[in-house]
């Protein structure tokens, strides 16, 4: 196939040797800005090398942990997300038990060879786009923030789909060019790409996206294309395969999300679309969508894959109707990217070569420092990792390190954000087979139609439903069997604040599950023995029986 004709190499000749020495600056200069351009990404890896490890990416891999000592997934360990994320992050935990690392360090060691493998394949992938001076130094100094932008969501599904996702939309536009890629490339692309559509279900949206624009670009030629086709096939592998290994998810996990998990916590979409999070991105999204609309056609295919990649990432985010910052980290990378890439182009269609050429390294410094400085805002990095020190998550792992490190924990909390990576950094062997207690939240949402009255606080264990009947005996058969196995809890976490409306009276998690005879009789031993932040640690003391009732 023809390359596409608005690419800048066909509608001008580069400039030559004599013209690029005239315009560049000198060497020792040009390598100095380039540092420059780098400097954004750089403070970037710093955020993602400080503490703490994202709560998520911290429970996820607590949870792959776990498996390897034994858990099986779905049976021993419930979550709502597919198996794909576990099995992603079996390598980190192979790399803990085989190296001296500890697990959240084996984890960005991983992470981080998967940037520096996404970052040589995009490298590949530039060649022969007809990159001229400025959107080559642009593209440079833009691919390695892209990968660490996202700061203290690093490691996240969103943010691992989205840095996957950048080979495949170079590859896209090389394929809407026609442009011949290396099959060891073409191969890297499709299995990264594959992998992370494949996390989430709603993920699906951007390569839809994306693949109608190769449609619309190519005409019927992009049908006999293999690549989306292999993807899908892969896709489908996927799906058949999570039956036949992990039967429990569609059994038992899918159900549990439907009937509890995915009304809780949500709004309608449009009421997430007006919330400060979604709204800047559904700004931001179409905002660029009519700056490359109104862009002339030799300013390239990317900027046009990434903003179609944008509104995939955008309704995957609106589907998903939580509001959440990381939900919108796909929006950010891909608009960067598109952003980069369409200044870039414009710049050296706008500039004579040798201009072009000397104000290259200028503009990558530019463009690396604006789109770091945009990407600084609200809570995010590098506010949390300068707060950790002393918020309550740091002091909570330094008192399990302290006082349990490497030993059985029981949490009873509804917050992953603060409970982990507290015990990944502790090492603590957790008990229970979920991460959290939402379920308890997703059933006691409502107040009781008996009114405020504290006795009708908890449903009677014969009127409880299926779901929370399992939670209620679980966590009561853990700790038993536990004690029965002479390896009591070396500490439990218990929260205060249990995420559930007030009704005539708190939910307390002891006062709830001490109802069960199996519970009371293990907790007996327990007493109460710091706080932190309305988190109650306690630990087993034999002579305390009666106090450890609290």
């Amino acid at each position: 196939m023809t390359p596409n004709p608005s690419s800048p190499a066909d509608r001008r000749p580069g400039p030559g040797p004599a013209s690029r020495r005239a315009g560049a600056p000198p060497a020792g200069r040009r390598r100095l800005l380039a540092a420059l351009a780098l400097l954004p990404a750089a403070a970037f890896l710093s955020m993602v090398l400080a503490p703490p490890l994202n709560h998520d990416v911290a429970a996820v891999l607590d949870f792959a942990l776990r498996m390897r000592a034994g858990e099986a997934l779905y049976r021993d360990l419930i979550d709502v997300n597919p198996p794909l994320i576990f099995l992603l992050n079996q390598p980190a935990a192979w790399l803990a038990g085989w190296l001296p690392l500890e697990a959240g360090q084996a984890l960005l060691l991983c992470l981080l060879a998967l940037c520096g493998g996404v970052l040589w394949l995009c490298a590949g992938l530039r060649r022969g786009r007809g990159e001229g001076p400025v959107e080559r130094a642009v593209m440079t100094a833009l691919l390695p923030l892209l990968l660490v932008c996202a700061g203290y969501d690093f490691g996240q599904r969103e943010q691992l789909m989205a840095v996957a996702a950048l080979p495949y939309l170079l590859l896209a536009e090389r394929r809407i060019l026609g442009l011949r890629t290396p099959p060891g490339a073409w191969l890297a692309t499709l299995l990264l790409a594959a992998a992370g559509f494949a996390l989430k279900p709603h993920f699906l949206a951007a390569p839809a996206l994306v693949e109608a624009l190769v449609l619309l670009a190519r005409g019927r030629a992009a049908l006999r294309d293999p690549f989306p086709w292999a993807m899908a096939a892969l896709w489908a592998l996927y799906l058949a395969a999570i039956p036949a290994f992990f039967p429990g998810y569609f059994g038992h996990v899918v159900p549990l999300v439907w009937d509890w998990y995915v009304g809780l916590g949500g709004v309608p979409w449009w009421r997430v679309a007006l919330t400060e999070v979604l709204g800047s991105g559904i700004a931001t999204t179409l905002g660029l969508a009519v700056l490359v609309g109104l862009a002339p056609r030799g300013a390239g295919w990317l900027p046009r894959l990434a903003v179609a990649a944008m509104l995939g990432g955008l309704a995957a985010a609106l589907v998903q109707h939580k509001g959440w910052s990381y939900h919108l980290v796909p929006v950010w990378i891909w608009g960067g990217l598109a952003a980069g890439a369409l200044s870039g182009r414009l710049a050296d269609r706008a500039l004579a070569p040798p201009r072009a050429a000397g104000a290259a390294p200028w503009l990558a410094v530019l463009v690396a420092f604006g789109f770091g400085l945009f990407t600084l805002r609200g809570g995010e990095s590098p506010w949390v990792q300068l707060a950790y020190p002393g918020s309550a998550g740091a002091r909570i792992a330094a008192w399990l390190e302290r006082e349990a490190p490497g030993r059985p924990l029981l949490v009873l909390s509804p917050d992953i954000p603060t409970v982990y990576p507290a015990v990944v950094y502790a090492g603590s062997r957790l008990l229970l087979p979920y991460m959290s207690t939402w379920l308890l939240q997703a059933v006691y949402q409502d107040c009781p139609q008996d009114g405020p009255d504290p006795a009708a606080r908890y449903h009677a264990p014969a009127a409880m439903g299926p779901a929370e009947r399992a939670l209620f005996d679980t966590v009561a058969e853990r700790l038993a069997r536990e004690r029965l196995a002479r390896e009591r809890p070396a500490a439990v976490l218990v929260a205060r604040h249990a995420g559930i409306p007030w009704c005539g009276g708190d939910f307390d998690f002891i006062a709830y599950f001490s109802r069960h005879p199996l519970f009371a009789e293990a907790w007996a031993g327990y007493r109460l023995r710091h706080e932190i932040d309305g988190y109650r640690l306690y630990q087993w003391e034999a002579r305390g029986r009666a106090e450890g009732r609290n």
